[in-house]
């Protein structure tokens, strides 16, 4: 089958092969023929080793499909089921998932899928990124790393929650439980921000502020949510102007740099909270001093995969497309095949687009 291989890390481009295979799924995992896969920056950060990612490896992490084959064991999906692919499920049973109520964060399936790998080149051992591997026609996956959505939702949809969507939209809800009324600001408005952006409009804030370094995506912020888009060095000033100087309630960092994480701890209240989405690289350090910890009183939060329950809030995002309170839609850039991932991957590096979603 066609699939999408990084061969070595740190290339910047990917080999497009069509000699790629997948395992049979065996007990207690499924395997999904993809419909439709999201190009996420988390793509680039394996690729260049920001996230440790084996290689070779299939990547993509952003999908949806139809189950096409399911392996012993395995009772609540069947062949023809719609499901979204969630990189990081919940076992249902350790700490994480019973005791602490925070099944993101639920690691024992998502380790099991990470050296697994079900795919192969002339019979060697090729991995899938974060588990998965949707840049490919099909792949193999444990069962609650397919997530079942009703037949109507549409494929393009389906990829965007698995991963983008449900991260910012999650950071927002979930993690920073915006409030409404609030004032918000993001920084960073890729695919990401823009959901960060969607999911502090849904929980009420009045002020929403973007920040970004391209015009364009500031423009586009608007759309999504954005009562004002300003470029770093405009933030202060607007800053003064919006929050007589006090700061914001929120912020949200979906970039992953220090300097930027740093600078979403400034730009709140005494008070305020912020919450870093972005992936940043293990050796980048942020400083803060002891003194303003204690003065300050602020959260700092990180947000992983929006302190989600995917069995749940995948069709909760559903709902709030359903309502019109998040346009999905309206974030696709373009629509490609998988020969045109590279050209996607540049596109999304140069910051020319929101979402870019490769259809099979």
């Amino acid at each position: 089958m066609k699939a999408a291989v990084l061969q070595n890390t740190g290339d910047t481009e990917l080999d497009i092969r069509d000699d790629v295979e997948v395992s049979d799924p065996g007990p207690g995992e499924v395997k999904i023929d993809i419909k439709a896969t999201g190009i996420c920056h988390s793509d680039l950060s394996g690729m260049n080793g920001t996230l440790p990612q084996p290689a070779p490896a299939v990547m993509g992490h952003e999908g949806s499909g139809v189950i096409s084959a399911v392996g012993d064991g395995v009772e609540h999906l069947a062949e023809g089921d719609h499901v979204i692919v969630a990189w990081s499920p919940p076992c249902g049973q350790c700490v994480y998932c019973v005791d602490h109520k925070s099944p993101n964060l639920c690691a024992d399936v998502q380790i099991t899928m990470a050296v697994t790998p079900h795919f192969s080149i002339g019979g060697e051992p090729v991995y899938g990124f974060a588990g998965a591997g949707t840049f490919a026609e099909s792949l193999v996956v444990p069962h609650q790393a397919a997530i079942k959505i009703p037949e109507d939702v549409p494929f393009e949809v389906g990829s965007l929650i698995g991963c983008g969507v449900m991260t910012g939209v999650g950071a927002a809800i979930n993690t920073s439980h915006i409030t409404p009324g609030s004032s918000v600001v993001v920084f960073g408005c890729g695919g990401v921000g823009i959901s960060c952006l969607q999911g502090a409009r849904a929980a009420g804030a009045s002020t929403i502020v973007a920040v970004d370094l391209l015009d364009d995506k500031l423009e586009m912020a608007k759309q999504f949510g954005a009562t004002h888009a300003v470029k770093p060095d405009g933030l202060d000033e607007l800053k003064e102007q919006l929050t007589a100087n006090q700061g914001f309630d929120y912020s949200m960092e979906a970039i992953g740099s220090s300097v930027t994480m740093r600078a979403a701890y400034d730009a709140i209240r005494r008070g305020g909270t912020a919450c870093i989405v972005g992936v940043g690289r293990a050796e980048d350090m942020l400083e803060l001093s002891a003194l303003e910890l204690f003065y300050s009183e602020k959260t700092l939060v990180g947000s992983y995969y929006g302190s989600a329950d995917v069995r749940s809030d995948f069709q909760r995002m559903i709902n709030m497309w359903r309502a019109g309170q998040l346009d999905l839609e309206g974030m696709i850039s373009k629509r490609m095949t998988i020969d045109d991932i590279n050209e996607g991957l540049h596109a999304m590096e140069r910051g020319e687009v929101i979402r870019q979603v490769i259809t099979f």
